[in-house]
């Protein structure tokens, strides 16, 4: 599955096909991801000047996420993701070949103005590789396209920031390969944040059964088989401003100073489409959240009897907010699921913990969980003053307060039985 890349993924799940015109770089994309987003399937369209195709949409649905993993259930996801953390590093092939240089450089990508005060025009779905004295990182940053030659691309401080700090500070630069329009299964692993040193598209390959990887043609550095695109450029010591830009809250984040990546090569392939994610939409939500919530499963299955499924919400962008179902084995399981949550992932904000007869797909069921099974005086969780997401423009500098909710029950289960009728049940996971 791999081998046919991100075109044999998309042919597998099918897809809407709006390639009858060509899409300018403003807005107009956005509004066709947005309008069909979550309905199902994958959609094709033309962009000025970008001679792939493009894809969006890809993962915006959990069906298509599953499917991209070859998984059935939210247990099987989250046992493959965290057990491909550990494993032999992928085959090594060279170069696949099949690809053009363009002479459009950044311009020939599908770089888009996805909101009204976007600082530019922005690729969205770009794994940036980078390699230094033996440790590879893939990671997905949003990328501001300055001119063809030139980009900006934000690095929070984690593991490509590391790379980079020391690359610059040792040769002035840090070579990187950026890869667009590969299988989904790379991308979920690159959103993910294993521990330093693994090697995120090492990841991807576990994910698809071992598949290759081929070297990229300037620096050697290991990427997918196939892919839309493939830029070798460096990013070098120059700072230039970045922003404003609508992340997956829906905000804008601020403009900032950030490091200039420079295109040496563009290569497009000639049968595999580009991508592009529509920022805070759907499947940016779903590729942040997810990984996440694999590492929330991991940290509260230890305390608990059983989880059965996590949920990081759309309206907390994925990130903020989480719902949990557990079996208990005792009434203070609820509160310990949850602090385990806050650890499993330090930016979440407010999670609701429930029992397993509450579908936490409906947000009616939840929010009934919590009429009736929740006492604030006895079931409220508050810590103030702790680390978490600078996204949240109403804490300190990434410093906030968090909250949980335990809406389990406590006590004769039969009295907070919900009522049902026979033949018609909801569904529960």
């Amino acid at each position: 599955m791999a081998r046919a890349g991100l075109s044999g993924f998309i042919s597998l799940v099918g897809f809407e096909d709006f390639r009858d015109k060509v899409l300018a770089r403003e807005y107009e994309p956005a509004i066709l991801l947005r309008r069909m987003e979550g309905r199902g399937k994958p959609v094709l369209f033309r962009l000025e000047n970008v001679k792939n195709d493009v894809a969006g949409n890809v993962v915006d649905t959990r069906e298509k996420l599953y499917k991209a993993l070859n998984v059935d259930s939210d247990e099987e996801a989250y046992r493959k993701l965290i057990g491909s953390y550990e494993g032999q590093a992928a085959p090594r092939t060279g170069w696949a070949g099949g690809y053009q240089e363009s002479s459009d450089g950044w311009m020939g990508l599908p770089a888009i103005k996805f909101y009204e005060r976007d600082g530019g025009l922005y690729l969205t779905a770009g794994i940036v590789v980078a390699c230094w004295k033996g440790t590879c990182n893939a990671s997905i940053h949003r990328i501001m396209v300055v001119d063809k030659d030139q980009a900006r691309i934000r690095i929070v401080p984690r593991h490509l920031w590391r790379i980079y700090r020391e690359a610059v500070k040792e040769r002035g630069s840090l070579p990187v390969t950026v890869v667009l329009g590969v299988h989904p299964a790379y991308l979920i692993a690159a959103a993910s944040s294993p521990p330093y040193g693994v090697f995120e598209l090492d990841v991807g390959s576990r994910l698809l059964g071992g598949e290759p990887l081929a070297e990229s043609p300037i620096h050697g550095n290991p990427i997918p088989a196939r892919a839309g695109a493939v830029v070798e450029a460096e990013i070098t010591g120059e700072m230039g401003p970045e922003g404003p830009f609508a992340d997956i809250l829906l905000l804008y984040d601020e403009v900032r100073m950030q490091p200039t990546m420079r295109a040496l090569k563009v290569y497009v392939s000639q049968e595999e489409p580009v991508q592009a994610v529509l920022s805070g939409g759907l499947e940016h939500v779903m590729l942040m959240g997810f990984p996440r919530e694999a590492a929330i499963w991991d940290t509260v299955r230890r305390v608990v009897p059983r989880v059965h499924a996590v949920r990081l919400t759309p309206g907390g962008g994925g990130w903020l907010h989480a719902v949990i179902s557990i079996e208990k084995a005792h009434n203070a399981d609820g509160k310990n699921a949850a602090m385990a949550a806050f650890t499993g992932h330090p930016s979440l904000k407010h999670v609701v913990v429930v029992d397993s007869d509450i579908n936490i797909d409906d947000p009616r069921m939840v929010e009934w969980a919590v009429a009736t099974r929740f006492q604030a005086d006895r079931d409220l969780l508050v810590v103030s003053n702790v680390r978490g997401s600078t996204l949240d423009p109403s804490g300190r500098s990434g410093v906030v307060a968090k909250m949980a909710l335990d809406a389990t029950v406590k006590g004769d289960k039969e009295r907070f039985e919900m009522a049902r009728i026979p033949g018609y049940e909801r569904e529960v996971r």
